[in-house]
């Protein structure tokens, strides 16, 4: 199955705010495309002038600032690519309400239609239910998962500009895929799909047969044990060694 995991980094937290000029926008967005949970090497990415300012405690969060974004193309003038490549894919984030506001609040911009609850994933939701009381925001995931052995530099995200959409949403894929069962669930355990060629492989099992030994080895049990164990074997009600004597 395809799906789209998706990150937005924004100028904030209010896509619907009241005065015109205060709605924050979409400043960056990556898309990563999965089929059956596995990253194809197909992504999207893109900036986009906002149009307004972005203030100073969200550049601390993505480094991204009014100077850089004004270079950029704005989201109504490249809509078209990204609606393209997400095609009708469900769409998989990390607090995926967030993320479907600020993608909708784009589209209405756009006077384009909006994208219905259906079409998203909520991967904090799901870590919540397997990880009941636990942190999980996407760097606590990505620790959890050890996601550094996957080449993330989980180290940097601490610092000041150290979130980005694009490598939100690699990361978000294989914590995803962790989510989801792992990469053990791709085994498969079906004697058809362990087929092969080899004729090592395919041929049968022979079980060597042992040589009996010449001489049989003496018992190990005394006189007095052997007596015991035939007192006590005539005691049982059908004892099967009585039937095998």
């Amino acid at each position: 199955m395809r799906e789209i995991l998706f990150d937005t980094e924004t100028t904030g937290v209010f896509p619907d705010h009241g005065d015109e000029k205060l709605r924050d926008r979409i400043v960056e967005i990556g898309c990563v495309e999965l089929f059956n949970l596995e990253r194809t090497g197909r992504e999207y990415h893109a900036y986009f002038n906002p149009d307004r300012d972005v203030p100073e405690e969200v550049v601390r969060v993505h480094g991204l600032r009014r100077e850089f974004l004004i270079n950029h193309k704005r989201f109504s003038e490249t809509v078209g690519e990204l609606l393209e490549f997400i095609g009708d894919a469900p769409l998989v984030a990390h607090n995926s309400a967030f993320d479907q506001g600020f993608l909708n609040a784009e589209l209405r911009r756009c006077g384009l239609p909006q994208l219905g609850d259906e079409r998203f994933v909520d991967t904090l939701a799901i870590a919540r239910k397997k990880f009941p009381g636990a942190s999980n925001s996407l760097d606590a995931l990505a620790k959890r998962f050890q996601l550094d052995r996957y080449g993330f530099d989980l180290a940097a995200r601490k610092g000041a500009g150290g979130h980005g959409a694009l490598v939100d949403s690699r990361i978000l894929a294989e914590v995803y895929l962790h989510l989801k069962g792992g990469r053990e669930q791709t085994l498969s355990f079906d004697a058809g799909d362990a087929a092969t060629d080899d004729a090592s492989v395919l041929r049968a099992v022979e079980f060597a047969r042992r040589t009996p030994r010449p001489i049989p080895l003496a018992p190990l049990l005394t006189e007095e044990e052997q007596a015991a164990h035939a007192e006590f074997i005539a005691k049982l009600p059908n004892a099967i060694w009585l039937k095998a004597s």
